[in-house]
């Protein structure tokens, strides 16, 4: 009995040892020869229309790569946090943001003074425009931007480029300290509104953008446009703005053209990143744009050539893409 015992014994543990040198050799193995490459994704809050765009994306790497890259999805408060995490997220790590505020970051601007790591980020393809929403209830007595004066408005989420952005544009309006700006998380705007605790809100997002598209099925409301003067004055003080038009329709009860202004927003990485895989994800999203625009026709808006306006060096993985396809970008971004 003893000495079935001691042979059973060394058995469990010859089979155990075996087990653990069969889990080291599974461990040890390169990442090449692993069955996929993680990679996150990072853009937005939840209600915007950029987050509904990054789970999309994610989608089409997993299938355009036939499952070798698989997308963790993260939601962000906006492209300030996201732009900050990048100078210290290690490995695979995408996100969006407005060109003018990397070089802000890069140039170590307000709200990145003292901060570095910004050197290392990289572009990949650009994504549809932000697009300036400042929206308000139809009946807040709001038919124009100057009809903001005295109203409580909230101006986008805090510490975020919207927030940023809706302050430069009420300055540049003559509305600065005019209007009255309410310190409440975007997340918590569309209550806002519908309870009349505010005129309205500013939300900066592709359109048609999710929250604003879901407070127009219950609350009648109206998004100011812009006067030519107006428009004139916001883009002649920042060249990378460019007129936007939210057609009628475009949300419940928008029965005219809105005027507004829009912004550039690229989708990065940095150098942590290996070329293989920019050069993967780049090829799986241009690859896979015409079919994600037959669900979001916000992706019929871009094509390969707006990357030139990104103003961003090029992951060396995405310019071997380019370069492939045969679209001409400056040299300064190689």
């Amino acid at each position: 009995m003893i000495q079935k015992t001691a042979m059973k014994s060394a058995t469990i543990a010859s089979l155990f040892g075996a087990a653990l040198l069969a889990g080291a050799a599974a461990i040890a193995l390169p990442e090449a020869a692993r069955a996929d490459t993680r990679v996150t994704l990072k853009s937005a809050t939840s209600s915007s229309s950029y987050y509904v765009m990054i789970v999309q994306i994610g989608e089409a790497l997993k299938e355009a790569t036939g499952g070798k890259i698989q997308a963790t999805i993260e939601e962000s408060q906006g492209s300030v946090q996201n732009v900050k995490e990048a100078a210290r997220r290690p490995g695979n790590f995408v996100f969006t943001t407005p060109p003018s505020l990397l070089k802000q970051a890069q140039a170590g601007q307000k709200p990145f003074e003292g901060e570095t790591g910004y050197d290392k980020v990289r572009a990949l393809f650009v994504m549809p425009f932000v697009t300036i929403h400042l929206v308000v209830r139809a009946d807040s007595g709001v038919a124009g931007a100057a009809d903001l004066a005295g109203k409580d408005f909230i101006g986008g989420g805090k510490g975020t480029f919207c927030e940023g952005r809706t302050k430069t544009v009420l300055k540049l309006l003559g509305l600065e300290g005019k209007v009255n700006l309410v310190d409440v998380e975007l997340a918590s705007a569309d209550a806002a509104v519908k309870n009349r605790k505010v005129a309205g809100y500013a939300t900066c997002s592709s359109h048609p953008t999710p929250q604003v598209q879901e407070l127009a099925t219950t609350t009648a409301i109206r998004i100011i446009s812009f006067t030519p003067d107006q428009l004139s004055t916001i883009i002649a003080q920042d060249a990378s703005s460019g007129p936007v038009t939210i057609k009628a329709g475009t949300y419940k009860g928008l029965d005219q053209d809105v005027q507004t202004v829009g912004v550039p927003v690229g989708a990065y990485a940095t150098t942590n990143m290996d070329d293989e895989t920019a050069y993967q994800i780049t090829k799986a999203f241009w690859s896979k744009r015409a079919e994600m625009a037959k669900t979001n026709p916000w992706w019929n808006g871009i094509n390969p050539d707006m990357v030139a306006q990104l103003g961003s060096k090029l992951h060396p993985g995405a310019a071997r893409y380019y370069k492939e396809a045969g679209i001409k970008l400056p040299e300064s971004m190689m």
